[in-house]
């Protein structure tokens, strides 16, 4: 943005974020030095708008608390997209701690509408269905995930407060590389510059972010989410699992996604009698030309889903542990055993009540 009318109304839209802003930062954001800055500033108080300066070694300029800029006029599109998008947001996860912000913004945006397009609005949200529920997961402080947003742009350390799994509250510096949202869960993955090791951090249990001075660079063809993904296959849970499956990769993860499992190829398979390959007692669908005995591996709070998930693949698959698992199969397989066997054996009530 060249012109200085552009960099006015960024400098503008900076300061509307919240917060301090430095001059040495705003200068930078803007691409020019510090008295431009100051400048550019004046020509927003010449506006009547309520630039403050604030003094102190974090000093710079703020909007004024509790100043609000005149009301948007959104065409018939623009209103589309935004009351669907605080829709979707709000079924994400994406509220304030309060989880009222989608809900608020949409009715105020409702409120004021023309009744031609309010009315086609309203048939559209009449109309509009979703397959899943709302979000269930604590949603992420708006000012942390702006800051952390923030910083990401910037290559800007940030410095938190976590709370662990545990309820270990700590303080850190963060190098975040990339903000990612992923099982209605929110994610920043970052280095944590104290112990060198970089990993992934719920939003939800971030509190009192601030960017600090400084840059950092991220390494070279990072993927924040797939490591985010990666890292949660990983991660330490109640139970470790380990399951040979005879079929493709891309069979396998129609029902164990990346994840939730780690796939991999191992030449010979699962060791069967003697040590020689195991093979299925009954051949159950595979494809002969492409399958391949693999090995996955998955890391679970609960076992109670995977037999009927292993039963759904429809593939040959041998246990190597736990032994809960085995017996959990075990248990499953009785039972539609024992319900396919049953005929005649309805009862009905003499008196059925209706």
């Amino acid at each position: 943005m060249n012109r200085p009318t552009g960099r006015v109304l960024m400098l503008l839209e900076l300061l509307q974020s919240g917060g301090v802003r430095t001059v040495a930062e705003l200068a930078d954001r803007l691409g020019v030095d510090g008295r431009t800055v100051r400048r550019y500033v004046g020509q927003l108080i010449d506006l009547d708008l309520p630039v403050e300066s604030v003094r102190g070694r974090y000093g710079g300029y703020r909007l004024a608390p509790g100043y609000r800029l005149p009301p948007l006029m959104l065409d018939d599109d623009e209103a589309l997209a935004v009351l669907l998008g605080l829709i979707a947001g709000s079924r994400s996860g994406l509220t304030t701690p309060m989880g009222t912000a989608s809900e608020t913004a949409a009715a105020k945006i409702r409120r004021v509408l023309p009744s031609r397009l309010a009315r086609r609005l309203e048939s559209v949200l009449d109309a509009l269905s979703f397959t899943s529920g709302p979000g269930r997961i604590a949603a992420p402080d708006p000012e942390v995930l702006l800051t952390v947003a923030d910083a990401v742009s910037h290559r800007r350390p940030v410095s938190v407060r976590y709370t662990d799994r545990e309820g270990r509250v700590s303080d850190r510096t963060l190098h975040p590389y990339g903000v990612v949202s992923h099982g209605e869960r929110w994610y920043v993955r970052a280095l944590d510059a104290r112990s060198g090791e970089e990993r992934s951090f719920r939003l939800d249990r971030i509190t009192g972010a601030r960017a600090q001075p400084g840059s950092f660079e991220p390494p070279e063809g990072i993927d924040p989410a797939q490591r985010v993904v990666a890292g949660l296959a990983t991660a330490p849970y109640r139970h470790e699992v380990t399951v040979w499956i005879r079929g493709t990769v891309e069979r396998i993860r129609t029902r164990l996604p990346e994840s939730i499992a780690t796939i991999e190829r191992t030449p010979g398979g699962p060791a069967g009698p003697g040590g020689q390959s195991a093979e299925p007692e009954t051949e159950l669908e595979t494809e002969p030309e492409t399958a391949d005995w693999l090995r996955v591996e998955l890391r679970v709070e609960q076992l109670d889903w995977l037999p009927p998930l292993l039963a759904a693949l429809d593939l040959p698959f041998e246990i190597e542990r736990p032994d809960e698992l085995r017996e959990r199969v075990l248990a499953l397989a009785d039972r539609l055993a024992a319900s396919a066997r049953r005929t005649g054996q309805r009862h009905h009530s003499p008196n059925p009540t209706v």
